[in-house]
């Protein structure tokens, strides 16, 4: 029994140094897989990391888009807004246009007409801040060339606040001007 003994074990050290052997080829060639696997997972991480950035910037891109969508909303109304009120406006200054054709073609106002120009009546007015002699003539109820004929030299550009104009008489008359210029302040 001795002599299978021995002849078994001399075969077992060169059995154990053939998968020693086998182990560190085995070793050697994963160290060198996982080198390589490294190497490439820290390239994927810079691509992730860039990836990453990428989707930071898209976000923040549409966060603006959004905001700018939303103000744009926004003027979209207000223009639409002064267009209507626009719209309005000039429906009213139409009819009002319509309405100083009709008092023309209607012929003299008054009584019995005016034939001659305008006389000044017993009012004033005194001029207040931002006034206009279009703006006063339209507050009295006259015209603006008979506020202008019976206030003869003065422009709507020169008035002073507190300066006293001479208001036209309603209804007419044929009579000249009573004054010709206007009272100083």
């Amino acid at each position: 029994m001795d002599t299978i003994s021995r002849e078994n074990n001399s075969l077992l050290p060169a059995v154990g140094v053939a998968v020693g052997a086998v182990a560190l080829l085995l070793a050697a060639y994963s160290a060198i897989s996982l080198s390589k696997v490294k190497t490439t997972l820290a390239a994927h991480e810079e691509k992730l990391s860039h990836v990453d950035d990428i989707a930071s910037q898209a976000s923040a891109a549409s966060s603006k888009a959004d905001a700018v969508k939303t103000s744009l909303d926004s003027v979209v109304q207000q223009t639409q807004k002064a267009f209507t009120d626009v719209a309005s406006t000039m429906g009213t200054i139409q009819a009002q246009v319509a309405k100083i054709e009709e008092t023309r073609k209607a012929g003299p106002v008054g009584k019995g007409g005016r034939s001659g120009p305008a006389v000044a009546g017993p009012g004033e007015y005194v001029v207040k801040p931002g006034d206009s002699m279009a703006k006063i003539a339209r507050a009295n109820h006259v015209s603006l060339a008979d506020l202008r004929s019976v206030n003869p030299g003065v422009e709507s550009k020169s008035l002073k606040i507190g300066q006293k104009l001479k208001l036209p008489e309603k209804g007419g008359s044929a009579a000249a001007p009573a004054a010709a210029a206007p009272a100083a302040p």
